[in-house]
């Protein structure tokens, strides 16, 4: 155990803000690999064996199978022609070499004779100036990762969520790579919950905008309809984020809880805190749904309530302007005997009438809350 008592510190360093940092995420595949093999290194005694040139997939499986140890490569969106050698050459399962190379996979841990193939949903916090209905806040991508006896294999798609940086960190700690090919895997399951636990803080920050700004005291001015967009597309992004962390919560179960002849046991402890950060994360995600909800409806009933004011002002004038209307209406009409018609005061006497019956209904409505 005393082998990996950093483990955490190494896969885990400390969590930098995605709001301010957006270098963190690698968009580009490495300029010098032209083909979709971005890293290919073998591994002896948790050191990388160092090549004069850059080593084919082939070859340092060769040496593996000479030498010992264990071999990583790294695939970013690769072909089916590329794929289907590597596939050969580590005995791939066809079913999980399909899903790799079409991507669009739901996360999923699948055992095969000879090595399991495990996919990722990463999630990447897409940094905006300000909410609107048209924002994008996350962005998926996916990492498959082919775990063997002796070689690791991590497909990825998507233009975020490089294992570069991992890699090298992992290359730092030498006695945690001697573990093998799990150690790989744990390292990457563990990367990518940080990522969803880094993004989830994010997002909890726009909703807690949104929400300041449905439930601030006086709001005027804003045009009906802009929030209950903002807050349907934050919604729509969050139904994408649950959708990358809850289906991902069985697999990691499995591979704390189930031994498995490919994992070290050592390893396998470290799982089940991977496990505990997806299940939190997942509460804060299924809550991040419920409170949206409640923000929608709550928004819609303002937006209700306020329509009911407009309508009962509308009323309120109308029948304001009823009375001089009626008033008007009546001695406009061309009858010769029609009371007070030619008394001297008679103009005066009904215009401070209807002046009077005005003002006290305005009174009367304004005193009800109708104005």
């Amino acid at each position: 155990m005393s082998m990996i008592r950093d483990l955490r510190a190494v896969v885990r360093p400390s969590r930098p803000s995605l709001r301010k940092e957006s270098g963190a995420y690698d968009t580009t595949r490495d300029p010098a690999t032209p083909s979709a093999v971005v890293d290919c290194a073998v591994y002896r005694d948790g050191a990388r064996v160092e090549t004069a040139t850059p080593l084919a997939p082939h070859e340092a499986m060769r040496q593996v199978r000479r030498d010992g140890g264990f071999v990583w490569i790294g695939l970013h969106e690769p072909t089916e022609s590329e794929f289907s050698g590597i596939a050969r050459e580590f005995g791939l399962h066809p079913l999980a070499v399909e899903d790799a190379v079409q991507a669009h996979q739901r996360p999923k841990l699948e055992r095969y004779d000879d090595s399991l193939f495990t996919v990722f949903k990463t999630i990447h916090y897409v940094e905006h100036d300000q909410l609107d209905a048209n924002s994008e806040v996350v962005e998926t991508g996916e990492v498959m990762c082919f775990t063997g006896k002796d070689f690791f294999i991590t497909v990825r798609h998507g233009g975020q969520g490089s294992l570069r940086a991992l890699r090298h960190r992992l290359q730092d700690d030498p006695e945690l790579l001697a573990r093998g090919p799990s150690a790989v895997l744990h390292a990457i399951a563990d990367h990518v919950v940080d990522g969803y636990i880094a993004v989830a803080d994010a997002v909890q920050d726009d909703i807690d905008e949104v929400e300041t700004e449905v439930f601030s005291p006086g709001r005027k001015g804003s045009p009906r309809g802009t929030d209950a967009g903002r807050i349907y597309q934050l919604k729509r992004e969050v139904l994408e984020f649950k959708r990358a962390v809850s289906p991902l919560l069985r697999p990691m179960q499995l591979l704390s809880e189930r031994p498995m002849r490919l994992v070290d046991p050592d390893i396998q402890k470290y799982f089940r805190d991977v496990a505990d950060h997806l299940a939190r994360v997942q509460e804060q995600v299924i809550g991040f749904d419920e409170l949206l909800n409640s923000i929608l409806q709550a928004n819609l009933a303002q937006a209700s309530v306020a329509q009911n004011e407009d309508m009962r002002k509308i009323t309120s004038w109308a029948a304001i302007i009823a009375v001089p209307t009626m008033v008007c209406g009546v001695y406009g009409m061309n009858f010769d005997h029609m009371p007070e018609l030619h008394w001297r005061y008679g103009y005066p006497m009904m215009m401070s009438v209807t002046v009077a019956l005005c003002v006290g209904i305005h009174r009367t409505l304004k005193r009800n809350g109708w104005l």
